[in-house]
């Protein structure tokens, strides 16, 4: 097959070697990886790509789809589709696809190292043993054993947190509006009602799609309502958290600790 004729694929966010030599084992396919393309530089070349590969940096806008006028398929290797212009490429007759489960397991592990960090107070007394100093009843931190946590959003990520909290001897509790309260039970997890979770829950962590609905499902109100000294985490989408709301309640006391790998 001739390079005119090839399915022509950009990827244009970083992807480990074994997906690119994936892509390129298939035949009659060239793969092109340009990564950290300008919205203006990918709007310009997209034009000669059928399909499109892209992580969470590159925001497929509607400006870039209309730009697209050979572009069949975009996949993206992850679960959110907040970067991807979902009405404008379906209007397109684009087809969108995702991999939910791809990092499931990691997601769930790295949320955990947060709750962990926030409990111990990891960062804290390692960046002051750097700076000379050693305060061990400062950093003591607390035990996970016994404490509630709160999990909003009971999906893949949401139930293997909820899996690793109970093998900590956490009270698990989760909001989920998508699912009912018996299908939240048969993952052996209590179901809450969301203001009764954020009042009750010692830790909580959020793993939700970015939408209308949820943006700021975390701002000055329900910090109010949350106990004092309550630990809070986000690895799923910056913006589920006002994070100037969030500052407030650390400055004041109400939140303990925060630990954040994703932010507005």
């Amino acid at each position: 097959m001739t390079t005119k004729n090839k399915i022509k694929v950009l990827v244009s966010d970083p992807l480990s070697d074994e997906g690119i030599e994936l892509l390129k084992k298939g035949t009659g396919i060239q793969v092109d990886v340009k990564v950290k393309l300008k919205p203006a530089e990918l709007k310009k070349v997209i034009k000669d790509y059928d399909a499109l590969v892209v992580r969470s940096g590159t925001k497929v806008t509607a400006d870039i789809i209309q730009a697209a006028k050979k572009l069949k398929v975009i996949g993206r290797a992850g679960a959110g589709l907040d970067n991807v212009d979902l009405p404008a490429a379906t209007k397109r007759g684009i087809i969108v696809m995702n991999t939910p489960g791809g990092n499931t397991i990691s997601t769930a592990e790295h949320t955990f190292a947060m709750i962990l960090g926030v409990s111990r107070n990891l960062l804290q007394s390692g960046s002051a043993l750097k700076r000379g100093a050693w305060d061990r009843k400062k950093y003591t931190g607390r035990e996970l054993n016994g404490k509630t946590l709160g999990v909003v959003g009971l999906g893949r990520i949401g139930r293997e947190v909820a899996l690793r909290g109970e093998a900590f001897g956490m009270k698990v509790i989760a909001y989920d509006p998508l699912l009912s309260a018996d299908k939240i039970r048969e993952y052996g997890v209590e179901p809450a009602e969301f203001k009764a979770l954020l009042k009750r829950a010692d830790y909580i962590t959020v793993h939700t799609p970015l939408t209308s609905e949820t943006r700021h499902m975390l701002s000055d109100d329900e910090f109010k309502l949350m106990k004092k000294g309550v630990r809070v985490v986000n690895c799923a989408r910056g913006g589920i958290i006002d994070e100037v709301a969030l500052t407030k309640a650390i400055r004041s006391g109400k939140v303990g600790g925060a630990a954040l790998d994703v932010f507005e």
